[in-house]
């Protein structure tokens, strides 16, 4: 009998023992979060693929990574600066205003504390209509039902900028939407919106979904307006997304974008960055692999390409060991 209730008491006390050996270790361990955008998206894969790739090491480094799903680049900024994100996902225009205080950043000032720490894949700005619309161009999806992206989201931030470039405002579309990412293929599909703007790295699931189920089509965003606006932005490039990428679309659209990238601020710790970096570059094709947008980056354009806020003291370090910079 004794030695029965001896057994539980044993137990017992090795339970405290482990709990206690291992209560350094657990104390030691760093909680970490990239923002990212929609669920959709390309920059909720890509953060996965990062936190994936960091978590792997875990038991080295210490660092346990974390995605957060959010409303995309001007959000992710803001929240970095407000100590609640410690990398987030930014287009390369918006990572560029928020660093010299303008555009949408303009009130808030300049953000010298933003730090770039890589660039991503290309972001051609995206145009899908209703089958029925028969838009040929943006211009003929003026005066309809059209989705100009939500507040917070470099989609929207990248839509007001061509908007301005082109002389319109939102009273021009019958219905100027403010719906996420993840809501407008759905609302497309349903009848409620003849259109969408949206900037992203393809292939991507927001456009598959679509073109598959209702036979929506790319559109083209060309014209001298997207040409001066090239011109004058350092950021932008044209871009073409491939005939035949997706189902019913097998002519290719022509376009401009941005790049993705990742940025943080000086609040984190150059070590964290360190290990996210080399995380990634470490291993760097499987990385390539995670998303088929990812599939064609090479590292040393990663380093440099984008970039208008300064490099993350972490970075740099993984970079200059790397011989990528100087």
């Amino acid at each position: 009998m004794r030695l029965k209730t001896l057994v539980p008491a044993l137990a017992g006390c090795v339970a405290v023992s482990a709990a206690l050996f291992s209560a350094p270790a657990a104390a030691q361990q760093k909680f970490m979060t990239i923002g990212t955008g929609g669920v959709t998206g390309v920059y909720y894969a890509a953060g996965g693929a990062i936190c994936r790739l960091v978590n792997k090491d875990r038991a080295k480094h210490g660092i346990r990574c974390s995605v957060e799903s959010t409303g995309g680049s001007v959000f992710n900024v803001n929240t970095i600066k407000a100590g609640e994100l410690d990398l987030g996902f930014a287009q390369s225009d918006v990572q560029f205003n928020a660093y010299k205080g303008q555009a949408q950043f303009k009130d808030g000032g300049a953000y010298g504390d933003l730090r770039a720490v890589f660039s991503v894949h290309p972001e051609p700005f995206t145009v899908v209509a209703r089958k029925e619309a028969n838009a040929k161009t943006l211009n003929d999806l003026k005066g309809k039902r059209f989705n100009v992206g939500n507040p917070g989201s470099g989609t929207r931030a990248s839509m007001e900028e061509l908007m301005a470039a082109m002389g319109w405002k939102m009273g021009d579309f019958s219905l100027a939407s403010e719906l996420k990412a993840d809501e407008h293929g759905p609302a497309l599909c349903d009848g409620k919106i003849d259109g969408f703007f949206y900037g992203v790295g393809h292939p991507s699931a927001n456009i598959q979904d679509p073109t598959t189920t209702c036979g929506a089509k790319l559109v083209s965003i060309t014209g001298p307006a997207v040409d001066k606006l090239i011109a004058d932005k350092p950021y932008y490039a044209k871009a073409t997304i491939p005939g035949g990428l997706y189902p019913n679309n097998p002519d290719g659209a022509q376009t401009y974008g941005v790049l993705a990238t990742v940025v943080s601020s000086t609040k984190s710790s150059p070590e964290t960055v360190y290990q996210v970096v080399k995380a990634v570059f470490d291993n760097f094709e499987e990385f390539k692999k995670l998303h088929p947008a990812l599939a064609h980056l090479k590292p040393e354009n990663m380093a440099k390409d984008g970039l208008s806020a300064p490099l993350h003291e972490g970075a740099a370090r993984y970079y200059r060991e790397k011989g990528w910079i100087k």
